[in-house]
């Protein structure tokens, strides 16, 4: 019997019924059925689902952002068109079931001992021969030995055109029959545990149920009971943040329009939470020890769950999903990037907010993350930079990349605590920024500061590098800035590079480098208009000379002013030092110093906020994230990949076999001398080189002969 892929064909005077009722049932349709569930799993796993829609907008744009959610691919498993499919191929499987069932029993019930003796010489493998005993004891002995070999035998005693005679038919391998109904079943199971166990249930109770999505904001004990799921609900799949010392009974179920809150019938108490780390900073073990407080009967329950290890109660699984910052409180002080700004300091509580006046300006400081491990590839460099060897027009570019940018060999090192916040102005404009607690070796021996910046999520961070000084302090930094903004420093310290460069007794040429002198520190300082704009650092010199100096000479005169430039600069941090009463820094870290920081005050300017806010002290709260699910669909889908790994195993490697051997006595033969003649064949649904071997092996076994195919 062969599996039949038509559908069921009804009785009735409409052949567009007809034809759809055999469409809908037949097994082309369930195949494309399944195709399509192949291709939307595929986008559902290549574009990230359930994402915050303005990173969809960041990515592909508004206008393809707004057709991809119309089409419902960021909830591609929980998309109405997605369930749809899937319900019609569950049904259109069963009835393929339903139809081909009785038929593959009915089937495997037969051996079909009915059959022409006359057909047996069209097979392909059959064999003829002489026996020296009489047909019936050649069958019952035939039988016998096929049915000690696992066969299922029949004998059957008949008239034929031949003459009468025995037909011994038998039938081994079963099971591949078997594993179409197993494959087949698997589809359905899984595809109605997947129902069962995904967002199907909650959307019913959703349209018959009045439950909407609720968009808010406030406390969860707030929400009405509209945007809640009772604690009966039998399926459901959500997450839920607890924070040490802290405890919780609702689970969030993330909806396309908002969420959903499931009400638990038990509290979720975080004791401690545990994470191990990797040397690559990723987390290698992040465990959380928890009790279980059930709300009916006031039982304790202690539990530990890691990934992979969940716990269960009263039927609901509680995984260990990831972990974030639970509250943790962070001081940080405002270091200032503007001539206006002055330092001050801001406590606040990860998750919250608080309100900055820069004069007129207001902004809001949300404050969003603490990381105490991180860890970043640096590259080791031996060599100091040289500022006079500075690209004047690529040097913004070539420092403001990542915190780990090089082209020597990276090394993996933890630099320590960092603070992520955004910045959002009057106007609703948010900038985030992440800065390290500690000064950072970036590779040349010298500790930076590392201040990183980005307009969008999805953009890399971009770092500024701010030189710590003697005393691992950005102390030393900040004053230089100070002194460069001061005219009055700025002034006396060309007179004195002058002074000290110059000899005394040319003061014409003095003046002329105390007037070059005080050009390239204006400039630098943006104290000066260069092309009508307002520009500083290295870029405010290269249009000064792209301006003023021919092409064929800028690239000595350019390396000529960045020396004056260097030069100054180094009377100024002296100025600046003695003017506040420190002592100089010794000679040994000076010019690695004013390396880094000529190139960390070139770039200042560019930094999009008045003031930069480092980590001064924190006191960290973790919070562990977990997943709660009622899934009575997992059995379900257990035993469905089950039968599957049987079916498909069946259907691959069971061989179904079907033999014939007719005896009939032979012409002459008597009741001292039986002869009889017998005639085999085998028929198997693979036509391969082990139904060959198998043949020759039943031939000589059965009727003790080698064999000689006709």
């Amino acid at each position: 019997m062969t599996v039949s892929t038509q559908g069921l064909e009804i009785q009735s005077s409409s052949r567009a019924l007809r034809a759809g009722v055999e469409l809908f049932s037949s097994m082309r349709f369930s195949i494309s059925l399944l195709t399509l569930i192949c291709i939307a799993s595929a986008l559902g796993t290549v574009l990230k689902q359930r994402e915050p829609f303005a990173n969809y907008v960041n990515q592909f744009g508004p206008f393809w952002a707004e057709m991809f959610g119309t089409m419902s691919l960021y909830n591609v498993y929980s998309a109405w068109w997605f369930l749809l499919i899937l319900a019609f191929l569950v049904l259109s499987t069963s009835l393929c079931i339903a139809r081909n069932t009785p038929k593959i029993f009915a089937d495997l019930r037969t051996l079909k001992e009915n059959i022409r003796v006359q057909s047996l010489k069209a097979f392909g493998h059959r064999f003829e021969g002489a026996l020296d005993e009489a047909p019936q004891e050649a069958a019952q002995r035939i039988g016998q030995l096929l049915a000690g070999g696992g066969w299922k035998v029949k004998l059957q005693s008949r008239e034929s055109p031949q003459g009468a005679g025995w037909m011994v038919a038998a039938r081994a391998g079963t099971a591949n029959k078997l594993g179409y109904i197993a494959a087949h079943s698997a589809i359905v199971l899984v595809c109605v545990g997947g129902l069962m166990d995904g967002d199907l249930v909650v959307r019913a109770q959703m349209w018959l149920g009045n439950k909407t999505a609720y968009a808010g904001g406030g406390m969860i004990a707030d929400v009405k009971s509209e945007h809640r799921l009772p604690e009966s609900n039998p399926t459901f799949r959500g997450n839920m943040l607890v924070a040490e010392n802290t405890s919780s009974s609702t689970a969030i179920l993330s909806q396309s329009d908002g969420i959903l809150i499931q009400d638990l019938p038990f509290s979720i108490e975080l004791k401690k939470f545990i994470v191990e780390y990797y040397s690559t900073g990723m987390p290698k073990l992040f465990a959380s020890d928890i009790v279980i407080h059930d709300k009916a009967t006031g039982e304790k329950k202690e539990a530990r769950v890691e990934v992979n290890h969940p716990a269960n109660f009263k039927g609901i699984e509680i995984y260990q999903s990831s972990f974030d910052d639970g509250g943790s409180r962070v001081k940080l002080r405002a270091l200032p990037m503007r001539a206006n700004a002055k330092p001050f300091e801001v406590e606040g509580v990860i998750g919250s907010s608080a309100e900055l006046t820069n004069g007129e300006d207001k902004l809001s400081l949300e404050f969003t993350g603490l990381r105490l491990i991180n860890v970043e590839n640096f590259a080791a460099q031996k060599e100091a930079v040289d500022v006079r060897k500075v690209d004047l027009r690529s040097a913004l570019d070539a420092r403001l990349g990542a915190g780990h940018k090089t082209t020597s060999t990276k090394e993996l090192r933890n630099v320590g605590p960092s603070v992520s916040y955004k910045l959002r102005d009057a106007a609703g404009q948010a900038r985030e920024f992440n800065n390290y607690m500690l000064p950072v070796d970036a590779g040349d021996g010298h500790l930076v500061f590392l201040l990183g910046m980005r307009e969008n999520p999805a953009d890399p961070f971009r770092y500024l590098r701010m030189p710590a000084d003697e005393d691992s302090s950005y102390a030393g930094f900040l004053r230089l800035r100070a002194a460069l903004l001061d005219a009055q420093l700025r002034d006396k310290a060309v007179r004195l590079y002058a002074g000290k460069a110059v000899d005394p007794k040319r003061p014409d040429l003095a003046l002329q480098l105390q007037g070059s002198a005080a050009r390239a520190l204006g400039l630098f300082a943006g104290a000066e208009k260069t092309q009508g704009e307002q520009v500083a650092g290295l870029q405010a010199l290269s249009d000064f000379m792209e301006t003023n100096v021919p092409e064929a000479e800028r690239g000595r005169a350019g390396e000529m002013l960045v020396q004056i430039l260097n030069g100054v600069l180094f009377e100024l941090e002296a100025l600046a030092r003695e003017q506040d009463g420190v002592k100089p820094m010794p000679g040994d870290k000076l010019p690695a110093f004013m390396s880094q920081a000529v190139l960390a005050l070139s770039d200042v300017p560019l930094y999009p906020a008045p003031m930069a806010l480092l980590l001064k002290d924190f006191t960290q709260v973790q919070a562990s994230v977990f997943q709660v699910a009622r899934a009575p669909g997992k059995t379900i889908v257990y035993l469905g990949c089950t039968l599957l790994i049987v079916g498909i195993f069946s259907m691959l490697y069971v061989r179904e076999r079907r033999l014939w051997v007719w005896l009939t006595a032979q012409d002459g033969a008597t009741l001292s001398d039986p002869k009889t003649q017998a005639t085999m064949a085998l028929s198997s649904n693979r036509k391969t080189m082990d139904v060959d071997h198998e043949f020759d092996l039943l031939t000589r076994k059965l009727l003790g002969n080698e064999p000689s195919t006709a």
